[in-house]
């Protein structure tokens, strides 16, 4: 990590080169361009140009032609699908009351922010703030990785809300925090010294003078990384292109379409036409709908091709879920799928979910031990489409085998309420006691 320096300027400097530096990097970078297409702003298709030569040779917009732009919302379902597929449920505890008590009731939520961060950007980051989790994103933190064993060692959290207000930052460190401000015409500087991530108050009675005390994290620094895979990149690496080459043919498409037809000109007796009188009769054409000649001219029309545009559009859209290791639901949408053929469209799905899980939970640990919670193993229950009907059949078959707890939570579960699963044992047992008072009374 590299040096903050030991007066208030060079850490001002610090700051702000840091923030500069970063905003440079391929991670930063790559997290900005990745949330775009998961908001449907696809950076390609949206700068796409259609250009127009000149009789001149020149280039210009083409603003005489449909030039439609269509950014599909690939990439974002994608990325959900994988985020609830293994954190959709939230996390399983041993005791749940006494990790919200010490993570916040709405942890599982801020669970899955982070999962989508880290999907979708390469990486994201949760800020345990005494009592909650905080989800923070690369396009927002800049991260100081010790150079020897590669842990977070330090970072700067920073935003501005519009280029006429202010420049914000909050420097992290192992020992506390400390917050930045840069005007709009101004240079950035510190707003409050650095102070401790929790206080404690001693001695507020008569007799005694109060004191505010500072404590740290037992020197940990209470922000951990969630990576969103082992390559350390963003899913967008490698399917990107794909995406692009979709929004381009269906926009491409929809433009043949709106036009009407491809239309091209010939003109009879016109052999002393050059090539830029070709282009200055396109052009009255396609502006004043009528053009001035000796010769015959003749339109001849071409349709768009049709079934050539769905079929790569089809391939592109599977090659794309098959990359990703993701489920089009479609597939088994229809006729009477068997839970045999829908655990096999899972399995690449689960499979990728594996390894998301182990950084999961590498994540998990890192904010437990900040909790102080101990002597537990979070799980996750993973959500996935089922065969309800053969689902239930397979339990009620192996009834003798199986607890009657656990048929009926898988029951109950499979209907929608699995939340309230253990009310509806606990309701169960008791009407079962009240049946058996009544049997000695009479």
């Amino acid at each position: 990590m590299e040096s903050c320096g030991g007066s208030e300027q060079k850490l001002c400097e610090f700051v702000q080169k840091a923030i500069d530096d970063y905003k440079g990097t391929e991670l930063y970078r790559t997290a900005v361009l990745a949330d775009e297409y998961v908001r449907r702003r696809n950076r390609t298709i949206l700068n796409f140009r259609k250009l127009l030569f000149t009789m001149t040779g020149k280039t210009i917009d083409d603003i005489f032609s449909a030039n439609f732009k269509l950014p599909n919302g690939i990439f974002g379902r994608l990325i959900n699908q994988e985020k609830n597929f293994l954190l959709g449920n939230g996390v399983t505890w041993k005791d749940k009351k006494s990790a919200e008590q010490r993570l916040g009731r709405d942890f599982d939520a801020r669970l899955a922010d982070i999962g989508h961060e880290a999907l979708s950007g390469a990486v994201g980051f949760g800020f345990y703030n005494k009592d909650h989790v905080e989800s923070w994103s690369a396009r927002e933190f800049k991260p100081l990785f010790d150079e020897k064993d590669s842990r977070l060692r330090a970072g700067i959290r920073f935003w501005q809300i519009s280029d006429d207000k202010p420049l914000r930052a909050v420097l992290y460190r192992e020992t506390g925090y400390t917050d930045f401000i840069k005007p709009v015409n101004g240079k950035i500087r510190i707003e409050t010294a650095e102070r401790p991530y929790k206080t404690k108050i001693r001695g507020a009675d008569i007799d005694t003078q109060k004191q505010i005390i500072g404590e740290d994290y037992g020197g940990m620094l209470p922000i951990v990384p969630m990576w969103g895979n082992k390559l350390h990149q963003s899913e967008l690496i490698g399917l990107r292109q794909q995406i692009d080459c979709y929004d381009l043919i269906k926009s491409g498409y929809a433009n043949n379409v709106d036009e009407g037809s491809i239309i091209y000109w010939t003109l009879e007796n016109a052999g002393y036409m050059d090539d830029p009188d070709l282009v200055k009769f396109v052009e009255k054409i396609k502006t004043i709908h009528a053009a001035a000649t000796q010769g015959n001219a003749k339109s001849h029309t071409l349709e768009a091709p049709y079934e050539s545009r769905e079929a790569i559009l089809k391939t592109l859209k599977n090659d794309i879920y098959e990359d990703f290791g993701a489920v089009d639901v479609k597939q088994i949408a229809g006729g009477a799928i068997t839970a045999t053929q829908i655990i096999a469209a899972y399995e690449p799905l689960n499979e990728k979910a594996d390894d998301f899980e182990e950084l999961v939970l590498d994540f998990m640990h890192g904010i437990m031990k900040l909790a102080g919670i101990e002597n537990e193993k979070p799980t996750f229950t993973r959500s996935m489409i089922t065969n309800a009907n053969e689902t239930v059949q397979t339990l009620v078959t192996g009834g003798n085998y199986l607890h009657p707890e656990y048929i009926t939570g898988k029951i109950m579960t499979l209907l929608g309420d699995g939340d309230k699963a253990e009310e509806y044992i606990k309701k169960m047992y008791a009407d079962e006691l009240t049946c058996f008072a009544g049997g000695d009374d009479e």
